[in-house]
């Protein structure tokens, strides 16, 4: 494609600095744990200040969604001000940005507060684009979708641990694992001080900042007009909506539907974690082997068709094993269509724009998250707790089309 001019396009190839791989790695994990350990007590943090129990699960919804609202505005920006200024300044501010929502979460009083630390964390939160810059930065392109896997593995580590752990420190008040994870979130930050390196030369960052460019609608429409990436992302967003929604409302369909504790909960998202982690570790390796990127995209976004589908019948015969067996069988769609996701968005573009363009598919993925607990938690409330996992066998059933006339589209190639 051809690329703006206000980026250098030259790249010398360098070996992977192990360290800057470490402190990424190291970052994923726990800000995986981090994000992941407060969501089995969402729900009860909630309840002191709802008069109605039908009103619980619009409210934990949009709390999810206040938090996407924040990534959607941010995240473009984060990106391109990583193009201009370095990736290690936004990622260290932000994982201070981090630690202080998370505690003002935690602190509580009121539902306002409550809102207040998710619009803190989603504030943060938006540098999310800027963490896959930064692994693009660091690692050979042709390897890109195995490290990005990496990455799933990791972050899927992180959120295996969070909310088991979630679970077990509830037992010593609903707030504990929100100061827990402002620890967390701190010493990662203490840990980039001391041993991050700056990943994007000067030579390939961006050379001039308009406010055009971290306009969060510009950028969207941007991003969406590379031919090589409207499709892909398009597929994404349809994936994306009700990846939002299950997660939004899925304490509270296991707390009306099974009536399980914070454990329990914690221990079913853990799953996805573990799926993460079986996934990379031992299929997706061999996938990488046999498929392409979008085969292995379009294999896990069949695979969360047919989790939403058990979801859904748990749900309308209260029957937890179909439970169970959809949080795995999503899980491990989830697990591998991540990596191979962002590793075609990652060789759409040159090395100058990663974080533009990461930036934006963030966003588009905000967007997707803003929506999707919006309507889920509505029609939870209104069609019944089968709703939302519906919905998400609908929207991936058209979702797979599309990225796969997408797929067909040629990568962009480094200049010789």
């Amino acid at each position: 494609m051809n690329t703006s001019g206000t980026y250098n396009k030259n790249k010398t190839e360098q070996p992977i600095d192990k360290k800057a791989l470490l402190f990424g790695l190291m970052s994923v994990f726990l800000c995986g744990t981090g994000f992941s350990i407060i969501a089995p007590v969402v729900p009860f943090l909630v309840q002191p200040y709802i008069s109605k129990p039908a009103e619980q699960a619009v409210v934990v919804t949009l709390l999810t969604s206040v938090y996407a609202v924040c990534v959607f505005f941010a995240a473009p920006g984060l990106g391109v001000l990583g193009d201009r200024y370095g990736r290690r300044p936004l990622l260290l501010l932000c994982l201070l940005g981090s630690a202080a929502g998370y505690l003002v979460f935690g602190m509580g009083g009121a539902l306002w507060v409550l809102f207040a630390g998710r619009i803190i964390e989603g504030i943060a939160g938006g540098s999310i684009g800027t963490l896959f810059a930064y692994f693009a930065d660091i690692t050979p392109r042709e390897h890109r979708t195995k490290y990005f896997g990496w990455v799933s593995a990791v972050a899927g580590a992180g959120s295996a641990i969070g909310p088991a752990l979630g679970g077990l420190l509830a037992r010593f008040g609903y707030c504990v694992p929100m100061y827990f994870a402002a620890v967390i979130t701190l010493i990662n930050a203490v840990y980039g001080v001391l041993f991050m390196s700056e990943s994007l030369d000067k030579n390939n960052r961006l050379k001039k900042l308009t406010f055009i460019r971290l306009n969060p609608f510009t950028q969207l429409v941007n991003v969406l007009s590379i031919k090589n990436l409207k499709r892909l992302l398009v597929s994404a967003f349809l994936l994306w909506i009700p990846n939002g929604s299950l997660q939004a409302v899925f304490s509270q369909l296991t707390i009306d539907t099974f009536n399980w504790a914070p454990a329990l909960i914690g221990l079913m998202f853990s799953i996805m974690g573990v799926q993460d982690i079986i996934s990379q570790g031992f299929i997706m390796p061999k996938l990488l082997k046999k498929l392409s990127d979008s085969r292995i995209a379009i294999l896990g976004m069949t695979s969360e068709l047919i989790g939403y589908g058990l979801i859904a019948l748990s749900a309308l015969f209260s029957f937890f094993p179909f439970m169970i067996a959809g949080m795995f069988i999503f899980g491990f769609g989830d697990s591998v269509f991540g990596p191979s996701f962002n590793g075609m968005v990652s060789k759409s573009v040159a090395s100058g724009e990663q974080g533009r363009v990461q930036g934006g598919s963030q966003a588009i993925q905000a967007l997707a998250r803003i929506i999707g607990p919006v309507i889920g938690g509505q029609i939870y409330v209104s069609l019944g707790h089968a709703a939302p996992a519906f919905m998400g066998v609908i929207l991936i059933a058209g979702a797979i089309p599309v990225m796969y006339r997408g797929s067909h589209i040629k990568a962009w190639v480094p200049p010789a």
